[in-house]
This record gives structure tokens, sequence and C-alpha cells, in this order.
């Protein structure tokens, strides 16, 4: 026996190590479509200053004493229109994809998944991938397009976690992914395909984005820019597709909230102006989003539709996320293993 095994106490438990985890992360969600959960959701996201970028002394009030009394109702409403009887679509695609690049990778990685606000969490996540082991941990925020109000913070509960822990595993962290082509190829292979599926022939395609205040363009947050770019490099691949030639594309910024100035067009302007001005078939896509949620499945799906029919519209699809289909785990599994260089 050595000095150090002399040393240990008797019930020291055995230590996992040396092995390697992928955590794939987005948004979050409600743990239940109903208001009191939403209330739990809401309190939390709408609490995270890199997300509301008022001080709290003149936020809280606001969130505590109305929205938080008003909007539950509301949004719980539009989350039971898409929940499943797997749950909430954001983390039911979210887990699929996790246990598709899982399946992939084999041994060489334990994959797992979090969301940054609700259920479960990244404290949770990094807590059992250490308890696996896994002391060199890929974090992967799942947002094609940098923004302080969705990639930082991520960065900044990871720092958090970290802050609490003894022993902390090396970590590398995903970069936004906005202009790769293993990104812009998959999309347009996937919306292509879908588009070659309608029963309807597009005149034009709306590529949405989720808007943010302008006031984080002014302040320096790349977020427009990278839209912007995704969208142009998107459109260069689409127009050269057979089956989407003379289709016309245009970009907007969807789920506006708050008197602030947002990020311009709006898609609901868009899709009314559209309609009023005689186009009559139209689809919806929304690259910057990795996994279909409320925001494309109620808000571009269901309201959008409504209002593009009501404004002289005929034939409308929202076009799926690139969610767990063959393209999206193809590029998820090519973005990981590139960045997993030199670990597996």
């Amino acid at each position: 026996m050595t000095w150090q095994e002399q040393r240990l106490p008797i019930d020291h438990p055995p230590v996992e190590s040396g092995r390697i985890g992928v955590l794939l992360v987005n948004l979050g969600t409600p743990d239940a479509p109903d208001p009191a959960s939403v209330k739990r959701y809401l309190a939390q996201f709408l609490s995270d200053r890199r997300v509301i970028e008022i001080p709290p002394i003149a936020w809280q009030p606001i969130l505590r004493g109305i929205i938080l009394n008003t909007r539950p109702q509301k949004s719980a409403k539009a989350y039971a229109k898409i929940w499943t009887d797997r749950g909430s679509p954001l983390a039911d695609i979210t887990a699929q994809q996790a246990e598709a690049v899982a399946e992939r990778l084999g041994e060489g990685a334990h994959v797992d998944y979090a969301m940054r606000y609700g259920s479960p969490s990244i404290e949770q996540r990094i807590g059992e991938l250490m308890a696996k082991g896994c002391d060199r941990i890929l974090v992967a925020p799942m947002y094609p397009q940098y923004c302080a109000a969705t990639t930082a913070t991520v960065f900044d509960e990871l720092a958090r976690v970290l802050g609490e822990m003894r022993w902390q595993p090396a970590i590398r962290f995903m970069p936004p992914y906005h202009d790769d082509p293993l990104y812009l190829d998959a999309l347009a292979d996937d919306l292509s395909r879908q588009v070659g599926a309608l029963s309807f022939r597009p005149q034009v395609m709306l590529l949405s984005f989720h808007g943010m205040p302008q006031r984080t363009l002014e302040k320096g947050d790349p977020y427009y820019c990278h839209c912007q770019k995704t969208s142009r490099l998107l459109r260069a691949r689409l127009e050269q597709r057979p089956e989407l030639a003379g289709m016309r594309f245009e970009t907007s910024f969807q789920s506006r909230f708050g008197p602030a100035q947002w990020l311009e067009p709006a898609t609901d302007d868009t899709l009314i102006a559209e309609g009023e001005k005689g186009t009559k078939r139209l689809v919806v896509a929304a690259p910057g989003f990795a996994a279909d949620c409320v925001e494309t499945l109620e808000e571009l799906a269901l309201e959008g539709r409504d209002e593009f029919l009501e404004a002289g519209g005929e034939e409308f699809a929202q076009l799926d996320c690139l969610n767990a289909s063959s393209s999206g785990i193809a590029l998820v599994d090519g973005l990981i293993r590139r960045e997993l260089s030199g670990w597996i």
C-alpha cells in the first residue's frame, strides 16, 4: 500500500475521470403548458440582465407587478397549442439531437442536453457529466447567430456553475456558426427538400429570425449582422436550386416585445404587406432556430398563417427547422466533431 492510499479515508468514494462530455444547450421551455409553469419560466428568463437590459430597480417592479400577472395566461395558451404527448417540442427535439449525436460518436463521448432556462438546467447536466467521469466537456449553444441575450448568457451561467465547483472540468465552448458552410449547406438541402414536397410553388420565401431591440445593434451586438449574412449566403445557395428558380427571398425579425424599437422589418408586418400587395403563395423558414419551438410552431405557423391569409394570401406554409432531420443531425455531428478535435 502506498503512502497516498494510507492517507485516504476508509470510506473515500471511487472517482470516475478521463472521459469526454458534450452538452447541447438551447434556450428553454416551461415544464408544462399551464400558467403556473409558464410564470416560473418567464420569471427566470426575463430576470436575466442579458435578456432585459433595464436596471433591475426599474424592471423588476414591472416584471413582478404586471408582466408575470398577465402574460403567463396568454403564453400558456400558445404553448398548449403546440404541446405533444412527448412534452415541449423544443426539449423533445433537443433531446433527439443529443441522442442521435451520441449514437454517432459512440463510446467516444457522453452527449446530453440542457436548457438555459427551465429544466434540465446547465448546472444539473454539468454535475451529471462530471459524475460520469467527464473532466473535459464541450458546451455547444445551439444558436447559429451570436447574440448576447442567447450565446453570452449560456457562458454566464456556465461561469456561475464553474465558480461554485471545487473540481472543475476543462471546458470548450462552441462558437456561433452563422456563416459555416456545413450550416448553410444543411439549410439549403433541407429547405429545398421541404419546398419540393409542397402542393404549391411559392412565390416568396421569408427568412424570419428572432428579433432583438434596435439598441442592441447600436451597442455593438453582432446579431443583426450575423442574421443578414446568413440570409445572404443562404439565398445565394437557394437561388441555384432548380426547384426554387424565380422565388423571391425576404428577411424579417419576429417576436417583438414591449414598446422599444426592434430590428426591422417585422415578420408580422411583412406577412401582411406581402398579402396586401398581391403575393398569393408564401413560405416561411426560421434559420436562426436549431429546433422548432413556440416561436415557429405557434407564432409563425398559426398566427403568421392567419395574418397572411387575411391580408389576401392564398397558400402558406411554415417550413420545419433542421431539428433531428438527417441534414440537421449531420450538421450538429460535424460541428461537434470539429470542436472535439484533439480530444477524440
